[in-house]
C-alpha cells in the first residue's frame, strides 16, 4: 500500500519519524511548507525504486503543524487546500492528524479558531461507532497539543469523538480527521510540551500527565493507523474500474 505523507510540520523532525514507525505502508513524503505537493490524483507518483513502475496513491495522511489553517500569509496552505479539495472529490481516503484534521474541517465547510491550549495526555470520548475505533477502549487516552479548535463542524460530516475542549474526531465519506496525535511517542510528547511558550505552571501540568499509565494507555490509539489502512484497502476494492486508484 502506498500513501502520501503530507508533512506540514514546518521542519520539525518528529512527524516523519513517528509516522514511519507507526504506519505499515510505503510512504512518499511531501514537505508541504516547502512547496512540495503530491501530484494530482491519478498521475504517477514516484516510489523511489528502479525495479517497479510508479504508482498512484492509495491514500494520504496530513500531519500536524505549528501554523494555523487560517494563516492567509502562507501560500502553501492555499495550494495544499486545493490539492486536498481535488483528492476528496476524487474519492481518495485521507487521514488528517491535528492540523490536518483542522484543514479537512475547514475545506469541508467547518470553522477553525484559536482558543485555549489543550496540552498533554487527555481522555477522549467516542460519540459514534465507526471502524476507525476498532481495538480502542471507550473512552480512550490520547496525546494532544493544540490551541486551534474545530468550533463548527462541517454540515455533512459526522462527529466521531469529543471531550471538554470540543471536537476530537470527525468523518466525511472516505475522509477522517483526529485532533489528537496517535503517532506520538513519549520523547515527542515531552519535546512538544517543553517547546511551548506558555507559563511554567501550564507546561509542568502537561508534563505531569506523562505518566507510565497514560503512555501505556495511549498505545491503543496507534490502532487508528491499522484501521485507516483497512479503510483504504476497502475503498480501493469497491472503487469502479475508472477510479484513479483502481
Amino acid at each position: 500500500m502506498h500513501l502520501a505523507l503530507i508533512d506540514a510540520s514546518l521542519g520539525t523532525p518528529h512527524a516523519q519519524r513517528n509516522f514511519d514507525r507507526e504506519v505499515d505502508a510505503s510512504l512518499t513524503v511531501y514537505n508541504a511548507n516547502e512547496g512540495e505537493m503530491p501530484p494530482p490524483i491519478g498521475a504517477p507518483a514516484p516510489d523511489h525504486t528502479d525495479s517497479e513502475a510508479a504508482r498512484s496513491f492509495d491514500g494520504a495522511i496530513i500531519s500536524g503543524s505549528q501554523s494555523s489553517v487560517y494563516d492567509s500569509h502562507r501560500p502553501w496552505i492555499q495550494e495544499l487546500s486545493r490539492w486536498v479539495e481535488g483528492a476528496i472529490s476524487d474519492g481518495l481516503p485521507i487521514l488528517g492528524v491535528c492540523w490536518g484534521h483542522q484543514l479537512l474541517a475547514q475545506i469541508l465547510g467547518g470553522t477553525v479558531r484559536g482558543g485555549s491550549y489543550e496540552l498533554g495526555y487527555v481522555e477522549v470520548q467516542q460519540e459514534k461507532d465507526d471502524p476507525i475505533w476498532n481495538g480502542l477502549p471507550a473512552p480512550f487516552t490520547a496525546f494532544a497539543t493544540h490551541s486551534d479548535h474545530v468550533v463548527k463542524m462541517p454540515s455533512d460530516a459526522h462527529l466521531l469523538a469529543s471531550n471538554e475542549t470540543g471536537v476530537q474526531a470527525l468523518r466525511y465519506e472516505q475522509v477522517y480527521g483526529v485532533q489528537f496525535h496517535p503517532e506520538y511517542d513519549l520523547e515527542t510528547a515531552k519535546a512538544m510540551i517543553r517547546s511551548k511558550d506558555l507559563p511554567e505552571r501550564t507546561v509542568q501540568r502537561a508534563l505531569d500527565t506523562c505518566t507510565d499509565a497514560n503512555v501505556d494507555a495511549t498505545g491503543a490509539t496507534t490502532h487508528i493507523f491499522d484501521n485507516f489502512l483497512r479503510h483504504v484497502a476497502a475503498t480501493a476494492s469497491t472503487a469502479p474500474s475508472s477510479a484513479p486508484n483502481a
